[in-house]
């Protein structure tokens, strides 16, 4: 079982796609082009203070709103190792595994934990804060393999025996 802690950052009830990557930063030419402009409407210092391996605990119905992939591959470019919520957007929960974005579902948490304090998580099992623990259902097995892989193409490549360097260059 895969366990790791994280430092982490609180946000409400309904956060959106919008909120999450506004709009007026789609245009720019890639997702590292994006990170800084993360949660910009809501928190514009929040992705300048995010570092890789932090977590991301939030209220109910995160990542609503649009369909925008951007959404959950910014969350994963900033380094957010997990993003812990009491419910996602089925849209985003679907486009942040293919994304290889580890999404798990609490909604007692973000009632206890304080935002700068540090949680752990046993990926399947249950999240730890404080010497209490939350309780958290396992993903399935192909979710898994998604998320171990890097995302869904990732893991189609490792199913498939395709070299995902290889692949890149455009070979097979």
């Amino acid at each position: 079982m895969e366990q790791f802690t994280g430092k982490v950052w609180i946000l409400g009830d309904d956060i959106d796609t919008d909120i999450i990557m506004p709009t007026e930063y789609l245009a720019l030419k890639t997702i590292n082009d994006m990170c800084p402009f993360a949660f910009s409407p809501l928190r514009p210092e929040l992705a300048a203070q995010i570092h890789a391996g932090d977590i991301i605990v939030a209220g109910k119905n995160f990542g609503c709103g649009s369909s925008r992939e951007q959404a959950p591959e910014v969350i994963k470019a900033l380094g957010i190792r997990c993003v812990i919520a009491g419910s996602y957007a089925r849209i985003f929960f679907r486009n942040a595994i293919n994304n290889g974005l580890l999404l798990i579902e609490n909604a007692d948490l973000v009632k206890d934990v304080k935002e700068g304090e540090e949680i752990t998580v046993k990926v399947g099992d249950s999240i730890d804060y404080k010497g209490k623990s939350y309780p958290i259902s396992p993903l399935p097995q192909n979710l898994l393999d998604i998320l171990e892989a890097g995302g869904l193409v990732k893991a189609m490549q490792r199913l498939n025996g395709i070299d995902p360097d290889q692949a890149a260059k455009g070979g097979a």
